[in-house]
Order: structure tokens, then C-alpha cells, then sequence
């Protein structure tokens, strides 16, 4: 019998893409740290595979996975849209934007994202040279906030951050990052923040991202 056709979607190596053999993939993927890559039955799969975040399909398991409490809900269909699985309760609502942030080092390489859920396509990402984890998610919150208003938007707003939350909510963010030369950029960057939350009223609902039961979040960057 002959050995069924894969496709192998590598989102980091070499040469990110599509190959039709594993021989080309593993070239791609060997020797690469912090490779990222995934095989597929259908060159659809793959083709829809790529067009999302790695962890969105790998580290979460969204395609084909079997239903227990703790299975990530969210689906992927023909068209690369997110679904939620069928029978599914208290699921989140897909016509939102989600944030989320992530940090090389503590402090490090600060970088965060705004993710519409449906299609996944980035609204916005900023990136700082020198930051923090709750920074990133802070700022995250604010600039989809912010965003939202700009272009009367009614999504809410989804973060796993309750740190950040609090923080919004407070109008302060709390970080005990040093203000020095290394960070006075960022911190103009969070003083303006910290002003639109004192100078701006909203009506965006801000909600905690459930990623025990619901994966992880859209946003994510996939390095954990």
C-alpha cells in the first residue's frame, strides 16, 4: 500500500512553509532551537495551518481534539475562522479582541499584541528594547481600549493577565521597573497610557481569559 501523502507546515526554521516532504522538513527544522513545525493529512489543513499562530494549532490542540473539561474549544474551519466546538457552554465570545504580551528575560524584550479572534489577524503589536511581562499585558489592554474607541467598536476585551486587569482598572500601572536611560522610553510610553485612562471614559467590557478551560489565549505568542 502506498504511504499516504503528508504536508508539513514549519512556522520557525530555516525557510518557513509548506513541504511535501519530510526530509525537506526535518532540513528546515534540524539544528533550529525552538523549532516549530506540524505535519497535516490535506494540503487545506496546511494551507490553513499556516495562516495562524503556532501555538494556536499546536500548543492548543484546536483541531480534532476529543471533549473533556479541560480541551481547548476553539476550532478552526475550512475558511481558517475560528469556531467554537459544538456543545460547548460559557464559551468566550468570538467577536472580541484579545491581548496578550510576552518578554525574553525579565526585564527583557517586551513585545505585545491585539488579536480579532475570528480570523486572527494582528490590530496592532508594539515592541520595546527593555520591559516587563505585566507591562506588556497592561499596555495591551490599554492600546485595544484605546483602539476600540478610536473606531467606535463595541468588542469587548479579552486579557489572562489579572495583574493587568487590576491595573487598568486602577488607572496606575504598578511595575517596579527601574526609570532609567535604558527604559525612559517605555515609561513616556506608559506615563501616556496611564493619562487616556484618566482622561477617556469607556464602555469596552474587559474580560479574564479562561485559558484552563478555553486553551490559550489568541493573542499568544507561542513561546512557552
Amino acid at each position: 500500500m502506498a504511504k499516504k501523502q503528508k504536508y508539513y507546515v514549519v512556522w520557525q526554521g530555516k525557510k518557513p512553509g509548506i513541504y511535501t516532504d519530510w526530509d525537506e522538513c526535518k532540513e528546515q527544522v534540524a539544528g533550529v532551537k525552538g523549532a516549530q513545525y506540524k505535519g497535516f493529512d490535506s494540503m487545506a489543513e496546511a494551507e490553513a495551518a499556516i495562516r495562524l499562530p503556532y501555538s494556536s494549532v499546536v500548543v492548543r490542540n484546536i483541531q480534532n481534539t476529543p471533549s473533556n473539561q479541560n480541551t481547548p474549544i476553539l476550532q478552526i474551519d475550512e475558511n481558517g475562522m475560528t469556531t467554537i466546538k459544538p456543545g460547548t457552554e460559557n464559551a468566550p465570545v468570538l467577536d472580541a479582541l484579545a491581548v496578550d504580551a510576552a518578554c525574553s528575560g525579565n526585564p527583557g524584550v517586551m513585545e505585545y499584541q491585539g488579536i480579532y479572534i475570528p480570523t486572527r489577524t494582528r490590530i496592532f503589536h508594539y515592541k520595546a528594547a527593555k520591559g516587563t511581562n505585566n507591562i506588556g499585558e497592561f499596555l495591551a489592554i490599554v492600546h485595544g481600549l484605546s483602539y476600540l474607541k478610536k473606531h467606535n467598536l463595541n468588542q469587548i476585551i479579552y486579557s489572562d493577565s489579572v495583574n493587568a486587569i487590576s491595573w487598568v482598572r486602577q488607572k496606575v500601572c504598578k511595575s517596579k521597573l527601574v526609570e532609567d536611560a535604558s527604559t525612559a522610553e517605555l515609561w513616556d510610553y506608559i506615563h501616556r497610557a496611564e493619562n487616556w485612562l484618566r482622561t477617556n471614559s469607556y464602555t469596552t467590557e474587559i474580560r479574564k481569559w479562561d485559558t484552563d478551560n478555553w486553551g490559550e489565549i489568541p493573542a499568544d505568542f507561542g513561546r512557552k
